[in-house]
């Protein structure tokens, strides 16, 4: 479903992603991780067409990403981390907008707003009273999930998906993930949250400064690495230990 050959993007003399190579199949859900400015955000806005690489290639459901772009994009949902939304419309008139994009019947859409706002426990009379401008970061994050999975495509893209969803909205939206890859779907989950990508990810792919470093369940990963949890493998190959040591010594300053 997903295949990157030697994708590649430079920003001038930085390489943001370099060289990465990847191959995902149907049904699974990939936890993409990485420290910050390693090139996750990058990596996905070059897969979603945001970005064009500077080098190398990507298939999406065998669609090229440089050839058959327009394709792509009928084929992938993103939520981006930004959470960015329209703030001068309504929620609903947001989400019928995004269905006009992607060419759903108007009566279609409306039901499946209905099913998913449903789903995220919001009211109707929410989306239709409120301007985005006025959502909390939770019910815009829900709006942006559902307008990504609104044309029901086979590719999913989560940038940090839980970042502003209560308790019980993050026991969902994860039933919710793992109910669409048994459905087949391809989900790609980014998220600093390394505890919930342990529980609900088949495969964990960590990067840094834009490279690979480890591809494999993340059961395996830990075993054969010794490390105990998911955490302690990350912190261990990205040099978060180094930053632990820091931590606790800057503490001692505060000390009488």
């Amino acid at each position: 479903m997903i295949s990157l050959q030697s994708l590649t993007k430079r920003f001038g003399a930085q390489t943001a992603v370099d060289a990465l190579s990847l191959e995902i199949p149907a049904g699974q859900i990939v936890g993409f991780l990485g420290p910050n400015g390693a090139g996750k955000s990058t990596t996905l806005k070059m897969l979603t067409g945001i970005l064009a690489p500077t080098s190398g290639t990507a298939t999406i459901c065998g669609f090229n990403l440089l050839l058959d772009t327009i394709e792509v994009k009928r084929r992938v949902g993103f939520v981006p981390e930004s959470g960015a939304v329209f703030e001068s419309l309504t929620g609903l008139e947001y989400l019928e907008m995004v269905a006009a994009l992607y060419a759903i019947p108007a009566e279609a859409a409306r039901a499946r707003i209905r099913q998913f706002i449903a789903f995220f426990d919001l009211s109707f009379e929410t989306l239709t009273d409120k301007l985005l401008g006025a959502y909390s970061k939770g019910m815009r994050r829900k709006v942006v999930i559902t307008a990504a999975l609104l044309h029901n495509p086979p590719v999913v893209f989560f940038d940090e998906p839980l970042d502003g969803l209560d308790a019980n909205a993050a026991v969902g939206f994860k039933a919710l993930i793992q109910t669409l890859a048994r459905e087949g779907k391809t989900i790609v989950y980014s998220s600093h949250i390394l505890d919930v990508v342990e529980r609900v990810c088949d495969r964990v792919v960590i990067i840094d400064k834009g490279r690979l470093l480890l591809d494999g369940r993340p059961d395996e990963l830990v075993a054969a690495h010794g490390s105990g949890t998911l955490e302690r493998l990350f912190t261990q190959l990205t040099g978060g230990t180094e930053l632990e040591q820091r931590a606790q010594d800057f503490a001692k300053t505060f000390r009488p």
